[in-house]
């Protein structure tokens, strides 16, 4: 009798744990889904929708923050993203999805300086309340969507890290984000669509 409900406790466990897993698998966008619209304060204190950009071919979507040291590694080259592909149709829309109250170096007013500091060329939203962040499913800082606007709406194209380096720019050997870009440009099917994110964890 004990050992069947050491069994019985197993298999539901096991049930449970599956069930948990499947839910986390699927939470937030994957490929081909479509991405909802949002309203976000800019560093400018202008608020910001993806609708604002009229003659655009897609989004580089970018999950990121002043604190983190993975987000601050990227900086530099989320800055090249946005002047490499802005005039081709793909501006980087970056949002800050962290608490304040958890993290205070990543509150508005921080982002308004870290901003200026970096000379960002692109749109430095704040993620109020972090209800942006769950729906597209970020888990770190950086964590990027490529989108593609279509006459259906924006559709996910990529989802993952910038490139395969992030603490060495001169040794990366694959850049994802480019790649998936590039090929939306050509019209052609994105290869590699889903890789892991690697940063720090959203701070909600």
């Amino acid at each position: 009798m004990k050992t069947l409900k050491i069994v019985f406790s197993v298999v539901v466990f096991a049930l449970v744990s599956a069930f948990t897993f499947n839910n986390a698998k699927t939470s937030g966008y994957e490929i081909g889904d479509k991405a909802t619209d949002f309203k976000l304060k800019n560093v400018d204190d202008k608020m910001v929708s993806l609708s604002d950009y009229k003659d655009v071919k897609g989004y580089i979507v970018i999950f990121t923050c002043n604190h983190c040291p993975y987000a601050v590694a990227y900086e530099d080259r989320i800055i090249a993203l946005d002047k490499k592909y802005k005039k081709l149709g793909y501006p980087v829309i970056a949002i800050n999805p962290n608490n304040p109250e958890v993290q205070e170096k990543d509150s508005f007013e921080l982002m308004k300086v870290r901003a200026k500091e970096k000379g960002f060329t692109f749109p430095y939203l704040f993620d109020e309340g972090q209800k942006i962040y769950p729906q597209y499913g970020a888990t770190k800082t950086p964590h990027v969507y490529v989108l593609q606007k279509t006459k259906t709406g924006n559709i996910v194209k990529y989802i993952g890290a910038i490139d395969d380096n992030h603490s060495d720019e001169s040794a990366v050997k694959v850049k994802y984000v480019e790649n998936a870009v590039d090929a939306l440009l050509k019209n052609k099917e994105v290869s590699v669509k889903v890789t892991k994110a690697i940063g720090c964890s959203i701070k909600a």
